[in-house]
């Protein structure tokens, strides 16, 4: 069973027009994309405007799925960065929810 905090599915259908088909397609895209690693790029290189439109990128598309716990991890990611503060437990925590998200989609 998918657990309504990482994939909230009936949100998601609601916002689709209730299309399991049209939202496991979507999931799959999300899945197959590569979201982690230009984020970890740009930080190793210290380009933060790119982390900030990596961190916005990946907020948005998650609040689009209803992935809500990543996208507020995202959101906590990109809210440390624009202050300027020390992002390496939001970073670490971001990782985590987004393994934890990707094996909940993997469920459905």
């Amino acid at each position: 069973m998918v657990n309504p905090e990482y994939v909230d599915i009936k949100s998601a259908l609601q916002r689709i027009g209730g299309s399991m088909d049209l939202y496991k397609r979507l999931l799959n895209q999300f899945t197959g994309g590569n979201h982690i690693s230009p984020l970890d790029e740009a930080l190793s290189i210290g380009a933060f405007d790119e982390v900030l439109r990596l961190t916005h990128a990946l907020k948005g598309v998650s609040a689009n799925l209803s992935l809500d716990k990543l996208s507020r991890a995202a959101a906590e990611l990109e809210h440390t960065v624009k202050s300027e503060m020390d992002y390496s437990s939001a970073l670490a925590e971001l990782r985590n929810i987004y393994y934890e998200t990707s094996q909940q989609i993997s469920l459905i």
